[in-house]
């Protein structure tokens, strides 16, 4: 064979093409973690601010009430979710991105500013009410066309792994609003100056944080299946989603348990170490810490199985382990004193619940077509958080206050285990998807 028949790069049309799908899920899985960690930031600093808000000399009542904000930006989310999505789906799942994390901006810059409740009464937690709802509807528009796109720019045989980064970012949020509160609490400020003031720094960090991922989004490439659709006509996105009703119900029923589990362990997990557990506020935040750093390194791992062996059996474990497994680890949680085995019991939790975080972006995606796929996946998905996983915290929180604490332990596995009745209906998406089907 001569010399000019050899090939100085082999692949070179393929190595191109994985460089963009991987320039491309950077950039949007950028702006996805900055959107959480604006989200988590509120969690992670509510034992600080809370007394700052809701005035009250017993400290689970602070945190109840700060917990039904967190629910009530939980509310608006199904508004955020159509809205984002009716942008993604008829100009572009890049300018959804961009706005969306405009917006995020505007209201952590508002939880930064409030003056306290000693300050000017009931507007303070008005204002706090207002800003968690700002960063609802972001976080609703988010999910969607995030999701959306990184399964879009995803190759067909990697779809699972590609779009598990979109929990690995979301779960990197909460561990940089983590990673703040580490270095406020031991490096730079005393536990006094955090109560007093300390707490309003990570959303200023997280307004900055949230412009620079706006300028990154600026500039993302717009998937290919969107360009499809330029020049066609296409109905409503409430009209169009009304045609799938099957797949808005599959939507629901696979979310509902999965949703309630994921907020439990993360957002719900500060406050149960902590007073239930009983740990101190410092290794309370190493305890979580490292659980979600554990968190985050299974989503790939997990996303990758799934392109090999389906979704449906990802999902059917995380049923089937959630439902027998989630009281005695609550259980056992809230009987130990020993922070090692507090986050051994929270490390197993996630080994079930990854089964369902790390593919149910793809399985959403792959139910619905091009032309209504944003929506389809963030209308549905955001009602039933709103519904199961924004509640979460205040139905625990709730229980606690009646003495009744591992009534919620039950609530949790029932949840899940209504979801694993569906995952043993519904079709495998990978094996029956739709991402070919553009309207």
């Amino acid at each position: 064979m001569s010399d000019d028949a050899i090939p100085a790069h082999p692949h070179p049309i393929e190595f191109n093409d994985a460089k963009r799908r991987l320039k491309a899920i950077f950039m949007g899985s950028v702006g996805n973690l900055v959107e959480w960690y604006d989200f988590y930031a509120y969690t992670a600093f509510a034992l600080y601010f809370a007394p700052h808000f809701f005035p009250s000399s017993d400290p689970v009542v602070q945190q109840l009430n700060a917990a039904t904000l967190f629910a009530a930006g939980f509310i608006v989310r199904p508004i955020g979710g159509w809205l984002f999505g009716h942008l993604a789906d008829r100009y572009g799942r890049r300018l959804s991105l961009t706005v969306s994390v405009v917006l995020m901006c505007f209201g952590s810059l508002i939880i930064a500013v409030t003056p306290t409740y000693a300050s000017i009464g009931f507007a303070a937690p008005a204002l706090l009410a207002f800003a968690r709802i700002v960063e609802g509807l972001s976080l609703g528009g988010e999910y969607g066309a995030s999701a959306t796109y990184l399964t879009e720019v995803a190759d067909p045989e990697h779809r699972g792994f590609y779009s598990s980064f979109q929990y690995v970012t979301l779960i990197g949020g909460q561990l940089t609003a983590i990673l703040v509160l580490l270095l406020l609490q031991n490096v730079f400020l005393t536990h006094e100056q955090l109560v007093e003031w300390g707490w309003r720094i990570p959303f200023v960090i997280g307004a900055a944080l949230a412009i620079i991922a706006m300028f990154m989004r600026r500039h993302m490439h717009e998937t290919e299946s969107f360009e499809a659709l330029k020049g066609k006509k296409r109905e409503s996105s409430i009209r169009g989603l009304l045609r799938y009703p099957r797949e808005v119900a599959i939507v629901v029923g696979l979310t509902a348990g999965g949703t309630a589990a994921f907020y439990t362990f993360t957002t719900y997990m500060q406050t149960f170490v902590k007073q239930t557990v009983g740990l101190d506020d410092l290794t309370t935040t190493y305890v979580i810490a490292g659980s979600l750093i554990f968190a985050a390194a299974l989503q790939p791992i997990y996303g990758a199985i799934s392109d090999r062996i389906g979704r449906k059996p990802m999902l059917i474990f995380f049923g089937v382990a959630g439902t027998l497994l989630t009281v005695p680890i609550l259980t056992a949680l809230a009987g130990t004193k020993s922070p090692w085995i507090a986050f051994l019991l929270i490390s197993g939790a996630w080994v079930f619940v990854a089964g369902y975080t790390s593919i149910n972006a793809v399985v959403k995606a792959e139910l619905f077509p091009t032309s209504i796929r944003a929506t389809g996946v963030a209308v549905p998905y955001a009602l039933t958080v709103s519904i199961f996983g924004g509640t979460a915290p205040a139905i625990a929180l709730w229980f606690k206050t009646l003495g009744h604490e591992q009534w919620f332990y039950y609530y949790l596995a029932g949840v899940i285990f209504l979801s694993l009745l569906v995952y043993t209906t519904m079709r495998d998406t990978k094996h029956d998807s739709a991402m070919h089907r553009h309207d």
